[in-house]
């Protein structure tokens, strides 16, 4: 007869067998496949993993001319498990810096808050973007410090001293960089403002890595298994610009000493020729390991040079916009070639007066385009918004609304740079929200001169010409050309209609070309081709801004451009000429002497800024 007794204890010890075993396997498990220090442990005792950084794409414009390129540089690298028995003062001595500057860079390579993934086992960046002489003294004696490399990489190199807001600049990653792309680990540097941002994931290529073997000692003994499972690098992208560097030059040239901005638009393709943000700054001090102090200088500036005003500047387009309320005007009846309208000193309505400047009354559409009448305007909008075509003012606005953001103004145009504004385009609900319903084409009436709420990007009114240059279509403006092996994204070859019949604009282009021709444009009248413009003044708090819109030839528009010169007063003062100037460049491929004298003159003219701004 069996002991039951001795039966149940053979169950207990294989349970406890089993329970023993399945311990053992669950702890390898964890070990080796789920707790990463461990792994990590084990392979740094046997191998080096080195990234291979790629080479950044390089950027050219549209005539093929360099722009951006890469210098060598150097990182130096730690693996803090592997700092052992360290000389720090000779450490810090041979890379120029202090003990405390080694010290404090080495918590924040700690800090998990700063530095997150951080591991002791992985290779950390300590030091970056070193030129050939300032990595020179430890290169020769790195052998010394157990746990330091130089890793080869690159800077930017900006090869002119321009369009460094359009251009763009490179920066350290930030903590949210690291989290939100896998790419980026702490340490490596990410484009952080125009083409370099917009364009990141083209210029950055694809990292590369080399899997190295290590002897009991840490020294390598060469590839693993021959580089089976070493990857290369994938150099990034070279982009073509379609700027041309020559206009954009001397755009900042006459820019010098002002506050304003310059945008000149191809209409045909809606490529951005040039973009000039005064006052500007060298892309060069944006480079290495003075970058940051020198951001927090610029960062400091009362100026504002970092600021792109192009597209985050939001300003009354003055007269400028006339153009676009007499194409509103004509499409909706409001007026025709024939209709006049009395302007004494003004636009004059019981007590409200809006001033202008002495010039034949009545007067017509024409001439009023060519003398920038503000009476005319004023009364043309008035009886838009009180006709007797709309059921109320608040219908006649938003239906007016509709043409302006259909000409691309009061949202983002979606230009290829990061940071665009929007601009104003006021709605009835703006206006029944402030003046509780009760309101008329006389109390918004400023918005007809491109005064009121109205606010508009330089880039808003440079395609404003472009679209009247096309006669009433436009293309996204954009700055990248052509992308490497790529094709550029449709959003920019797509054509955009604003739905005013193209007689009308014929209409307003032949008032543009009479502004030139014996108006308030004759300082951009140029013999070699036919220029159409528009002045503005637009009101400040202080003096007038100076601004011109306009393109040229005239029957085969080949350049729009917008001119804002920040408190430069009448259009014709500063914005007018200057916008001759880049127009004789861009189509003449440079300047006579008689041009060189003006545009010397001009470089030289500077505006008093004062605490007014």
């Amino acid at each position: 007869m069996r002991n039951s007794k001795y039966d149940n204890r053979r169950y207990v010890f294989g349970a406890m067998a089993v329970v023993i075993v399945l311990s053992y396997v669950v702890r390898l498990f964890y070990l080796q496949l789920i707790r990463k220090d461990y792994r990590e442990s084990a392979a740094s005792n046997a191998f080096v993993e080195r990234t291979i950084l790629p080479e950044r794409g390089v950027m050219y414009d549209r005539r093929g001319r360099l722009l951006v390129t890469n210098q060598p540089s150097f990182d130096v690298m730690v693996v803090t498990r592997e700092v052992k028995d360290l000389d720090t003062l000779s450490f810090c001595d041979a890379l120029d810096i202090t003990k405390e500057e080694f010290i404090s860079r080495m918590a924040e390579i700690k800090d998990k808050k700063k530095n997150p993934g951080y591991s002791s086992y992985s290779q950390q960046t300590f030091m970056s973007q070193l030129t050939v002489g300032e990595v020179a003294v430890l290169s020769e004696s790195i052998y010394l410090y157990k746990g330091f490399s130089i890793q080869s990489n690159s800077f930017r190199q900006y090869k002119y001293h321009a369009a460094a807001h359009l251009l763009g600049d490179m920066g350290e990653v930030s903590k949210s960089d690291v989290e939100n792309d896998d790419y980026y680990v702490p340490g490596d540097y990410i484009g952080k403002q125009g083409v370099e941002r917009q364009y990141e994931k083209y210029l950055r290529g694809g990292k590369g890595k080399q899997i190295l073997l290590k002897d009991a000692v840490g020294r390598i003994q060469g590839h693993y298994q021959d580089g089976l499972y070493d990857v290369e690098s994938e150099p990034g992208k070279n982009l073509t610009l379609s700027i041309d560097v020559e206009l954009q030059m001397l755009g900042e040239r006459l820019m010098k000493g002002k506050i304003g901005s310059i945008v000149a638009i191809e209409p045909s393709t809606g490529e951005v020729l040039c973009m000039v943000s005064s006052p500007s700054y060298d892309p060069m001090l944006l480079v290495g390991r003075h970058r940051s102090g020198n951001y927090r200088s610029l960062s400091d500036d009362p100026m504002k040079p970092l600021l792109n005003r192009t597209i985050m500047g939001t300003y009354p387009p003055g007269s400028t916009f006339k153009t676009a309320q007499a194409l509103t005007m004509l499409q909706e009846g409001i007026i025709d070639l024939n209709t006049r309208y009395p302007c004494t000193r003004g636009f004059v309505y019981g007590n409200l007066r809006v001033g202008c400047h002495e010039h034949s009354s009545p007067i017509g559409l024409l001439d009023a385009i060519a003398t920038s009448c503000n009476g005319y305007f004023c009364w043309a909008f008035y009886h838009m918004i009180g006709s007797d075509n709309y059921i109320s003012p608040q219908q006649a606005i938003t239906l007016w609304k509709d043409y302006m953001v259909k000409m691309g103004f009061g949202y983002k145009l979606g230009v290829d740079l990061p940071g665009e504004k929007r601009g104003m385009i006021p709605n009835a609900e703006y206006y029944d929200n402030i003046y509780l319903k009760r309101w008329n084409g006389l109390t918004i009436i400023s918005n007809s001169i491109g005064q009121g709420e109205v606010t508009l990007t330089p880039l808003q009114i440079a395609n404003l010409g472009a679209t009247i240059a096309n006669r009433g279509f436009f293309y996204t403006p954009h700055v990248v050309r052509e992308i490497e092996d790529c094709d550029i994204d449709s959003a920019y070859t797509e054509r955009h209609d604003v739905g005013i019949d193209r007689q009308y604009y014929d209409i307003v282009v032949r008032g543009m070309r009479q502004a030139v021709l014996a108006g308030t444009c004759s300082a951009a009248a140029n013999p070699a081709f036919e220029v159409c413009g528009k002045t503005g003044t637009a009101q400040n708090r202080g003096k007038d801004h100076s601004v011109f819109m306009g393109f040229a030839p005239m029957d085969d528009p080949q350049i729009a451009i917008a001119v804002y010169v920040e408190n430069g007063g009448f259009g014709a003062a500063f914005a007018v000429p200057i916008g001759g100037l880049m127009m004789e460049q861009y189509l003449n491929g440079g300047l006579s002497d008689e041009s060189m004298a003006r545009a010397d003159e001009f470089e030289h003219r500077e505006i008093v800024y004062g605490e007014e701004r």
